[in-house]
């Protein structure tokens, strides 16, 4: 099997909802970082072989296969399909995987993937709503397979890191100091200028030229306010923060790298996804990260960089504990309580930003994990060149 290298990786500034992106379509802002890519590359976009998005929500400007039409949007050439990828908050990462996965099988040598979200043109909760009014409260309503496995219970994000502050017996204090955290690194990183070399330009709003979401965290406000669900520990202050995102990263193989003289900034090392508890939810990237280090043969101790997203702060936490992490390093840049989390987009944020942070500090490997819909996680380990 032959290797799979990132040759480059960039990404739009992280807009809030309603905020400076807001009035970009979809379209524009994936086709933002993808013409980056094509630009910096230098490749006649003719020898591509495909574009792999990431996008939830597919629907209205997000619909009709965005990742087709957003590398058309950019510029290349129409004889390159593309693949809108939906694997709910790990839909960027997965389109990372099936990238690295054809150039690995000798299937392809030159791909683009990433991701995209305008959670500002299609809100979060735009497809419940419809389900909704066709009769339906949820997506599992009327099947009498998942009511004989799990019953008629409520599946939801909220309620499923709800279960998971209990089982790890952790506290409003503890969820809003993390969160606080993540608020604090993330403004140093963007005082320092940490993720200027990552962030290119979006046409149309040329004015946001930094991360929307980090703010100085008002402990007095922060504990004022209501949690998101009844008696629950989390508040809007210690959740993800709705988000408009794109990124994109050219995956190649050696063949690719060596016929366009690519320079090859990573490697990819190791990726595999995993599930557990869908009722709970979120807890995946637990036994994720343990099955990935066991199959790539490593320790936790031999990466130097990780980014876990950050959906709520009780996700992060019960990974730390449960695998032992060095805090110090995870999330050195601040996470998506702080920065954002464009659904279908942060995967590829993600590997952007760890990409470029192991670079500006020399370390080797860097682990990136996430929770996802439906009881899943992926995880990969890259190792910078």
């Amino acid at each position: 099997m032959t290797e799979a290298y990132i040759v480059d990786a960039v990404r739009t500034p992280v807009g809030r909802r309603g905020k400076g992106l807001s009035h970009v379509h979809p379209l524009d802002l994936a086709a933002a970082p993808i013409r980056e890519i094509i630009t910096r590359a230098g490749v006649d976009t003719e020898l591509y072989d495909e574009v792999i998005l990431g996008c939830i929500d597919q629907v209205g400007p997000q619909a009709m296969d965005i990742a087709r039409s957003a590398w058309l949007a950019a510029g290349g050439s129409e004889s390159v399909p593309g693949t809108t990828v939906e694997r709910q908050c790990g839909s960027g990462q997965q389109a990372i995987h099936y990238a690295a996965q054809a150039v690995m099988s000798g299937t392809s040598d030159l791909v683009v993937a990433g991701g995209v979200q305008s959670m500002s043109a299609i809100p979060l909760s735009f497809s419940n709503q419809a389900a909704r009014e066709l009769g339906f409260k949820d997506p599992f309503t009327g099947s009498a397979s998942w009511t004989e496995r799990y019953g008629d219970q409520e599946i939801s994000q909220f309620r499923g890191v709800e279960m998971m502050v209990e089982q790890w017996g952790f506290t409003r204090d503890q969820l809003e100091e993390y969160a606080v955290t993540s608020q604090q690194r993330a403004l140093a990183a963007r005082a320092a200028g940490r993720f200027d070399r990552e962030i290119i330009p979006v046409p149309g709003a040329e004015s946001v030229t930094a991360d929307e979401g980090p703010r100085e965290p008002d402990l007095e406000k922060i504990r004022s306010l209501d949690p998101i669900l009844p008696g629950g520990a989390h508040t809007a202050a210690s959740a993800s923060q709705m988000s408009d995102a794109a990124a994109a990263l050219l995956i190649a193989s050696p063949d690719a790298v060596e016929r366009f003289n690519l320079t090859p900034r990573a490697r990819i090392h190791h990726l595999s996804a995993r599930g557990a508890d869908p009722v709970m939810m979120l807890s995946a990237p637990i036994p994720a990260t343990k099955y990935a280090l066991q199959k790539a043969g490593m320790t936790l101790e031999e990466i130097d960089l990780i980014e876990i997203n950050e959906a709520f702060a009780g996700v992060v936490l019960a990974w730390l504990q449960e695998t032992g992490a060095d805090p110090a390093k995870v999330n050195v840049n601040g996470g998506a309580i702080a920065l954002g989390h464009p659904i279908g987009a942060t995967g590829a944020r993600l590997m952007t930003s760890l990409l470029h942070e192991l670079e500006r500090t020399g370390g080797r490997y860097g682990l990136q994990t996430m929770c996802e819909g439906g009881g899943q996680a992926n995880v990969t380990i890259i190792e910078r060149l």
